[in-house]
């Protein structure tokens, strides 16, 4: 896939953590990003932890790293043939803790070739029937807590959150 949401470092509020720690973070949702592209639920689920918590972007809540498994199995290896898939940049990391963190995070559609399918929102006034008709191109807005066991950063919970709030939908 040709496209690359530009680096970027995010904001790090709360209590001091060493940029390494802001590394990691970056690096574990790159990491969550390349097992969605990819469709690798194996890679998808290293990244939680045994008793992690999930709320799928519908409001679907999974309790438990079997329960979260057997979702992503279900739903996951199809999406490597779908023409969509999204990419990952983090917005701002809250350490609530220097070994638990609050992720909010962009999730953008895109094509396998790269385009960008938000984009088809910014600038419109009432977006409610395009929303109607491309729900594929509705980005998401994921918020992860992540738990640093044994020096590994890992989700303990997440919700993904579609963005329908009509003022961010529009402005990208």
């Amino acid at each position: 896939m040709s496209a690359k949401v530009p680096a970027t470092t995010p904001s790090a509020i709360g209590v001091p953590a060493p940029q390494e720690d802001v590394d990691a973070i970056v690096a574990f949702v790159a990491g969550v990003q390349h097992a969605q592209q990819n469709a690798l639920p194996d890679a998808f689920l290293d990244g939680f932890r045994e008793d992690a918590i999930w709320t799928t972007g519908h409001g679907k809540r999974l309790t438990g790293l079997p329960e979260i498994s057997a979702f992503t199995r279900k739903v996951l290896p199809p999406q490597a043939d779908s023409p969509v898939t999204a990419t990952y940049t983090v917005d701002l990391i809250l350490f609530i803790r220097p070994d638990i963190a609050a992720v909010k995070i962009r999730q953008r559609p895109v094509t396998r070739e790269g385009a960008f399918l938000d984009e088809i929102f910014h600038g419109q006034e009432d977006p409610s029937e395009l929303m109607a008709a491309h729900p594929e191109s509705v980005p998401g807005t994921p918020t992860y807590v992540l738990a640093k066991d044994d020096g590994v950063w890992r989700i303990a919970a997440a919700q993904n959150t579609l963005v329908l709030d009509v003022g961010t939908l529009t402005a990208g």
